[in-house]
């Protein structure tokens, strides 16, 4: 475990990607996502490029190595007249994690969703996700919803 106590965090530079890679093959690796090079480079061309709705943040430790990421986008809520964050991946290195990079990575996402006036940010994350829902089980509540994922018609 890092034992740095100072984070920061930003959005990704573009000299970040071999970095950014890294965290997000470990990423793609725990969730057992293949991700072929050319995938990464489409999601990293998202990151990067301003009028794309994915955004992301990488948390830095006292060297200023990215230890930590997480994408981002916002969310229409019809049923609440209201604009929410979606916060669809959140990964930090291992040897970095139980240190705060976590906690630096929610707390400037809630900043953000603040600033921008979204109602609340919502996640999903796997029921043996234990560690994980521990952290979350802090700052946030847990909904009853249940997610379905439908595929789209064969063409």
């Amino acid at each position: 475990m890092t034992t740095t106590t100072h984070w920061s965090v930003g959005a990704p530079e573009r000299s970040d990607y071999p970095a950014w890679r890294e965290l997000f093959a470990g990423y793609c690796e725990f969730q057992r996502v293949p991700m072929p090079e050319e995938k990464a480079e489409l999601v990293w061309s998202w990151l990067t490029r301003p009028d794309h709705e994915l955004e992301g943040l990488l948390v830095r430790d006292g060297d200023g190595t990215p230890v930590g990421l997480a994408h981002y986008r916002p969310f229409v809520r019809p049923l609440h007249g209201a604009v929410a964050g979606f916060l669809d991946d959140l990964f930090v290195a291992p040897d970095a994690r139980g240190a705060g990079a976590v906690d630096a990575l929610l707390a400037r996402l809630r900043a953000i969703a603040a600033q921008r006036g979204w109602n609340t940010v919502r996640w999903i994350t796997a029921d043996d996700n234990h560690r994980a829902r521990s952290k979350y089980d802090q700052v946030a509540t847990r909904t009853m919803l249940v997610t379905y994922d439908m595929a789209p018609d064969a063409t």
